[in-house]
């Protein structure tokens, strides 16, 4: 089996998560930047952090022969500081080039915020200046209809965004289809208490086909699980799905998808 994690925050998880992974047959992991679990008090915070993303955390995966990609952004979780943001987003250009970043995200929403929404808005700005791809967070449980929908629009008003180039993650069964038909991809996350299970994850593919949707762990420092992906490919396995149409899923979309960034490469 081989397979691409397309989000895991893994300056969270120990490098016996990164042995694991290749084990089970990752080939290539893409970290989108996150929320420390704390608000940071300025840019300077988000500089180092910037640097841990684009210098330390791919030395360290490379350590275990797994390339490592990265996002760059200010998470919607901190994203009420306007200002904040603004210094944030001016910081990002600098460390564009750099060889393992992939684009910008995980922009989004958290909770649907006017201030939120002004913040996306600079992200997606910054995105389309600079040709990047874009990976968005949308919102938990009641709130990620109304987060989807205020997201897709907030895209769509920007003529520069080719939909094609953006991946809007967290989809579940009642957001997918919105996701799909503004021609965007959409991510499906396995989480063990919230998001997609592997049976949900399964029967979205079902519903839906498996164009343009990818799966992703998104582990963390909380309760996730960084071999998600191969858990839910034997889940496909005991559905009848084919090899062939396994190995699609969980790596030829992903590929297809981050394949539109220069950078990103596997071997």
């Amino acid at each position: 089996m081989r397979y691409i994690e397309p989000h895991g925050h893994m300056v969270s998880r120990t490098t016996d998560d990164y042995l694991d992974m290749v084990t089970a047959g990752c080939a290539a992991v893409c970290e989108p930047a996150f929320w420390a679990g704390f608000d940071r008090s300025s840019s300077d915070g988000f500089r180092d952090y910037f640097r841990q993303l684009t210098e330390y955390e791919p030395a360290r995966a490379a350590k275990y022969g797994l390339p490592h990609y990265c996002w760059l952004c200010i998470n919607p979780k901190e994203s009420e500081d306007v200002g904040l943001a603004r210094d944030v987003l001016a910081l990002i250009p600098e460390f564009l080039g750099r060889a393992n970043v992939l684009g910008i995200g995980e922009i989004g929403l958290n909770k649907n915020s006017r201030n939120e929404i002004r913040v996306l808005e600079m992200h997606v700005d910054l995105a389309a200046r600079e040709n990047q791809l874009i990976l968005v967070h949308t919102p938990h449980l009641e709130d990620k209809l109304k987060g989807t929908r205020l997201i897709l629009d907030v895209i769509r008003s920007d003529s520069r965004i080719r939909p094609e180039r953006v991946l809007i993650d967290h989809v579940e069964e009642h957001t997918a289809r919105l996701v799909l038909d503004r021609g965007h991809w959409g991510g499906m996350t396995l989480y063990p208490i919230s998001k997609c299970t592997p049976a949900r994850a399964v029967d979205i593919l079902d519903v839906f086909g498996s164009d343009r949707l990818w799966m992703n762990s998104a582990c963390d420092w909380g309760e996730s699980v960084p071999l998600a992906i191969p858990r839910t490919a034997i889940e496909m396995r005991k559905r009848g799905w084919s090899a062939e149409a396994i190995d699609r899923v969980i790596y030829g979309n992903p590929v297809k998808f981050l394949s539109q960034c220069p950078r990103f490469s596997v071997r």
